[in-house]
């Protein structure tokens, strides 16, 4: 991880005001619900910590993910197990695993609370993740985040929310699209079908255009409903921003002609809208809490040294090429207070090595 407070900040621009999204409900019989993007009703901002935050402390982090049930839930809670049941086993083995980490000297644990479309707390924006009980939209009985926090700042370690922005889905099948087409009755319901309109399909998933503006608004406010209820001490995104396979390419041609006309190419147009939502969350998180930080998690080769004198001697996918995400831009306009490239290779990857990438990146 690199610190990048150090960093000039290049960037001046204020904002007068935090602009919050959210999304009002409203739906009639026979029709489906409608949805604006609306101020939240006002919260109570969390009081800043007394002591400012130790920046210079090393961080040793782990990522925990809950997509398709990684590192957590555990999955026997989920199939078959009573509702007190499947709360004493998911509370029960994050503890365990907060209690391992602990004793290996772990400090920082990255928990994916938004791993596609769906939410690991009581949201106001997205429904219950399915991941907790096997229904989208099912209340849990508890709120994993809050839990998350409690024991984690209990045990002095660190938390910090981890958002996957674009993602809707993992995949495509028709029982994927049922299930979120029987979220309507729901409060709230999927963006699936508030808001069509957004969602395209990419990498054999469904996502968020990235290109509309309402849709980066939207994932904002996500984000703030976050930092201004509960004391987490970071957000972190990872590294899908555009995602897209040579096989399933994000057809996005229509916002292109729409909103690209200035650009000089759709892949600049692309960086620019990635860009515009990492300084739209940043500046966000900074007026609802300065001291709590954002980081990215972006793919571990910015740019190879074949296409740009600046980049790394490697031969790996780039993330500015590929997933339109300028990540050194970031951290020289000062928008990001530290960046987590995942560089995990072994030395023997010669197209893309730990220790050039290391290097490279400090």
């Amino acid at each position: 991880m690199i610190n990048t407070r150090r960093l000039p900040r290049f960037a001046t621009a204020k904002l007068t005001g935090v602009f919050i999204a959210a999304l009002l409900l409203a739906s009639c019989s026979g029709e489906p619900p409608k949805s604006l993007v609306t101020p939240l009703p006002p919260v109570a901002k969390q009081p800043l910590p007394t002591q400012p935050l130790k920046h210079n402390e090393p961080v040793r982090g782990v990522w925990l993910a809950t997509v398709s049930r990684l590192d957590w839930p555990p999955v026997n809670s989920v199939n078959g197990s009573s509702r007190d049941v499947r709360i004493a086993l998911q509370k029960k083995a994050l503890t365990d695993k907060l209690d391992k980490l602990k004793s290996l000297g772990i400090n920082t644990v990255f928990f994916q609370v938004k791993p596609d479309g769906t939410a690991l707390w009581p949201s106001q924006i997205l429904p219950w993740s399915d991941m907790l009980t096997g229904k989208i939209g099912e209340d849990p009985g508890y709120d994993p985040l809050q839990f998350m926090l409690d024991e984690a700042h209990a045990r002095g370690m660190r938390v910090h929310a981890w958002f996957n922005p674009y993602r809707v889905t993992t995949n495509i099948k028709p029982s994927t699209i049922n299930e979120l087409s029987r979220t309507t009755s729901l409060r709230p319901a999927s963006v699936y079908v508030l808001h069509r309109d957004w969602i395209r399909t990419s990498g054999d998933r469904l996502v968020l255009d990235p290109g509309i503006p309402e849709a980066r608004d939207w994932i904002t406010s996500i984000v703030a409903e976050v930092v201004a209820r509960y004391p987490v001490d970071g957000v972190q995104f990872d590294d899908y921003f555009y995602t897209e396979t040579a096989r399933s390419q994000l057809n996005d041609n229509q916002t292109w002609q729409q909103y690209g006309r200035e650009f000089a190419s759709k892949a600049d147009w692309r960086r620019h809208n990635t860009e515009l939502l990492i300084s739209q969350v940043s500046r966000t998180i900074k007026q609802l809490n300065p001291n709590v930080e954002f980081g990215v998690s972006p793919a571990g080769v910015w740019r190879n040294i074949s296409h740009d004198p600046a980049g790394s001697a490697t031969r790996g996918a780039a993330a500015y090429d590929e997933s339109y995400a300028d990540t050194r831009r970031w951290v020289q306009l000062g928008l990001l207070d530290y960046i987590a490239p995942q560089i995990y290779w072994p030395f023997s990857r010669d197209a893309a090595r730990y220790d050039v990438l290391a290097r490279w990146w400090a």
